[in-house]
């Protein structure tokens, strides 16, 4: 089984591992998810507005164009070094295309069971992974 793995890029630290929950998505972060046969990367809201104004563009705003490619740089890596050739999703939060990232991820935080504040809601009928676990260990010490 092929383990997808997430990395958090951010204006405030070097990118770094992150857990594969719905609590990594942050609208000041951009996330890449490698899942073998796709590769994602995510903006979050404020990354994409920023994005979309030009500050990337701006001489004052040097550290957020190198943040922008710092994923891309990545991605080029994996894609070369890969076969099958990945397909590559560029997404923005709260976009069509950000479904590639949110099936991958624990629903931690859902319509039905409100996460902690500030974070994304996934609308699923799916149980996090909490809540499975807890149910499997019920079965488990179950007497028949």
């Amino acid at each position: 089984m092929i383990q997808p793995s997430l990395i958090s890029y951010s204006l405030t630290s070097f990118p770094s591992p992150a857990l594969l929950d719905v609590a990594s998505i942050s609208a000041d972060r951009i996330l890449l998810l490698d899942s073998y046969f796709s590769v994602v990367i995510f903006h979050g809201i404020t990354v994409a507005q920023w994005r979309n104004t030009g500050y990337q563009n701006q001489p004052e705003h040097q550290a957020f164009a190198q943040l922008l490619l710092a994923p891309h740089d990545d991605v080029e890596i994996i894609i070369r070094d890969r076969f099958p050739v990945p397909r590559l999703v560029v997404c923005d939060q709260h976009g069509s295309q950000a479904r590639f990232l949110l099936a991958k991820l624990n629903p931690s935080a859902t319509y039905n069971n409100e996460g902690s504040p500030g974070t994304d809601v996934i609308f699923t009928d799916d149980v996090n992974l909490q809540v499975f676990f807890e149910h499997r260990q019920k079965l488990a010490v179950q007497s028949s």
